[in-house]
């Protein structure tokens, strides 16, 4: 028996790439945790996800059999994969990204092969087209949940523009993010609404690549808010309260706020009337990590 583990960050939206196929993305310590066992049933993947027993397990199956094709050995083995998350899923928090990373992750040390974080990327990108999970490849989430820091991106092209591994000042930072209840798919999503915000989406990813982060945050969340036709509300609530930036995270619902610590309580109060939850994290600057087990 050949088993690994391995434990992927999530991440909130700087910029969707969703309308322009170019976005921004930066680590929270939300995570994502995956087990992998390699077995000798050829062609037999199976999974769970145990933090919610009830949703489909169809990507941890396909990243599984995406690694093994890489290596040639999906005619020679099968695996038994599951993960647990603290990240909710489907709403904006990048579940999807993170679980992929860590399967990829977790798969490739279960079959001693070196870890390519690169190439563990590309394989996580692709098993979530093959799952349906993302309408641009999420290669901007995958790569900050993977890398950990603040990456800008070329989603298009697959490439990393920037990859920030520090923000000046985040020890005094937190994430505080609202979820409303309720939960939207990647499948769901009608892309038709993008194109009257692809000029100021663009302006964002401009300014991100600037170094304008908090600008660059503030401008996706109200572009994308309108057109996904969500409340602005719970956006200029934070920057009242003093977040520094604030936005609809990936397609939604939930909305991220990065805030100094002086101003968490002030934002959760304010947040507070609103039905649903309210999380509290900070930044993740760390790589995804596996370990071999046995």
């Amino acid at each position: 028996m050949r088993e690994a583990e391995a434990i992927s960050h999530g991440a909130i939206t700087i910029v969707n790439a969703m309308a322009t196929g170019r976005g921004a993305a930066i680590g929270i310590q939300l995570w994502t945790k995956a087990k992998v066992e390699i077995t000798n049933d050829a062609g037999c993947i199976s999974g769970r996800i145990l933090s919610d027993t009830r949703e489909n397990d169809a990507l941890l199956r396909l990243t599984v059999n995406r690694v093994l094709r890489r290596y040639g050995l999906h005619r020679k083995l099968g695996a038994y994969v599951e993960t647990t998350s603290n990240i909710p899923i489907a709403v904006g928090l990048k579940s999807s990204s993170a679980a992929s990373n860590a399967v990829a992750l977790a798969t490739v040390a279960a079959l001693r092969k070196r870890v390519n974080y690169l190439e563990v990327l590309r394989l996580a990108v692709k098993s979530s087209f093959d799952a349906g999970v993302t309408l641009t490849g999420a290669f901007d989430d995958a790569s900050a949940c993977l890398l950990g820091g603040l990456v800008v991106t070329d989603n298009i092209k697959n490439e990393i523009l920037q990859h920030s591994r520090h923000i000046s000042g985040s020890d005094s930072l937190r994430v505080v993010i609202y979820v409303p209840s309720g939960k939207k798919y990647s499948g769901s999503v009608n892309r038709f609404g993008f194109r009257k915000i692809k000029d100021l989406v663009n302006l964002a990813h401009a300014e991100a690549i600037k170094g304008n982060y908090s600008f660059s945050m503030t401008l996706n969340g109200i572009a994308y808010c309108k057109a996904f036709g969500y409340d602005t509300s719970p956006v200029t609530d934070a920057l009242r309260e003093g977040a520094l930036a604030a936005s609809l995270s990936g397609k939604g619902p939930a909305i991220a706020a990065i805030v100094r610590n002086d101003n968490v309580k002030h934002l959760i109060s304010a947040w507070s009337s609103y039905p649903g939850k309210i999380i509290q994290t900070g930044l993740n600057y760390e790589k995804a990590k596996a370990k071999i087990i046995s």
